[in-house]
């Protein structure tokens, strides 16, 4: 089978396009500058000039494939967010026309889990909707690619299946919360919020959804593909256990971090604000639970993520090893 990855470059669909090259599928993607996609050449990805912006620009290389993974995704929070709505959601139109026109017979686009945003405890399943204002432009913009495109083009009767990850780590994690376990190997962590809440799935359990979406899921059905819910607190005193450093004492209130919040809003207007203390960063760090149930992925797909502690160790041990070769990021400890 041939396939197109849309993110190919990126942390999930880079393991997507690995998973589907060792099952022995060909497999094409876009990139702004191919010349960067030379590791995904070598491993025989057909790399094509595209933009998501550019609609035209996607049609040679989505031309004869029989399927469609739609990763690609703005992810910045507490940045810049100028180029979320092109991206996330004229970007997703673009591609989802161009499977329509091109009569492609299946498509999965990734979700995720921020479009239910703070589910306040409770790990929703796929039929919760959420109405209110969001946390941050990613929630907000991949709340409209998925209700306000993805959903009314099924709807019409488009082939596409929606998968929605939760947090996704793993070696390689750019995230902020794979800068919060570099701070935290580095002890340069200085607290955590209480009760914010994650459901933590390792990327290549992720990525193996999406797979098991494009091999199993219903066309017009959405798959919650989450680990097992964990506290950052929890997910830091796990790491403790296994590496012996110390996880940060200081477990900061919700109402400490909306107020803190407030006050960054003001001074970010006029101050260039570190991203990590940026106000929207710390607004959805406010005690906030981004938490969704993946039964229905598990009933209907077989989607079985590796509990934290598993996948944890390994990516510790990754970020440990490039520390270690790095002395310009290592530090005393304190």
């Amino acid at each position: 089978m041939r396939y197109l990855v849309t993110g190919a470059t990126g942390f999930i669909g880079g393991r997507v396009a690995r998973q589907l090259i060792d099952a022995g599928h060909e497999v094409v993607t876009i990139a702004r500058t191919p010349a960067k996609a030379q590791e995904l050449a070598a491993l025989g990805v057909v790399v094509h000039q595209g933009d998501l912006t550019n609609r035209e620009s996607l049609r040679a290389p989505m031309t004869g494939v029989d399927g469609v993974f739609h990763i690609a995704a703005w992810y910045e929070i507490g940045a810049d967010s100028r180029h979320a709505e092109a991206i996330n959601v004229d970007g997703t139109r673009n591609v989802l026309e161009m499977m329509r026109e091109l009569a492609i017979k299946k498509g999965v686009y990734t979700s995720s889990v921020a479009v239910f945003s703070d589910t306040h405890g409770v790990a929703v399943d796929e039929n919760y909707k959420f109405t209110g204002a969001h946390l941050s432009e990613y929630d907000r913009t991949k709340w409209q690619a998925h209700y306000l495109v993805a959903q009314p083009m099924i709807d019409a009767g488009l082939p596409l299946v929606i998968v929605q990850p939760g947090l996704v780590y793993g070696p390689g994690d750019q995230s902020l919360v794979g800068s919060m376990f570099v701070q935290y190997l580095q002890r340069r962590l200085p607290m955590i919020p209480q009760r914010t809440t994650f459901c933590w799935a390792h990327v290549d359990d992720v990525a193996r959804g999406h797979l098991l979406a494009m091999e199993k899921g219903v066309p017009g059905e959405r798959y919650i593909i989450t680990g097992d819910c964990h506290t950052l607190i929890e997910g830091l005193e796990l790491a403790e256990r296994m590496t012996g450093i110390p996880a940060p004492k200081l477990h900061v209130p919700p109402a400490l971090m909306k107020l803190t919040s407030r006050l960054a809003a003001l001074f970010e207007r006029v101050l260039p604000l570190p991203q990590t203390y940026r106000s929207e960063t710390l607004r959805i760090n406010a005690g906030v639970t981004y938490m969704g149930s993946n039964a229905k992925a598990r009933r209907e797909l077989g989607y079985d993520p590796r509990p934290l502690e598993e996948g944890l160790r390994e990516t510790l041990a990754h970020e440990m090893r490039l520390l270690a070769s790095d002395t310009s990021r290592l530090r005393p400890a304190s």
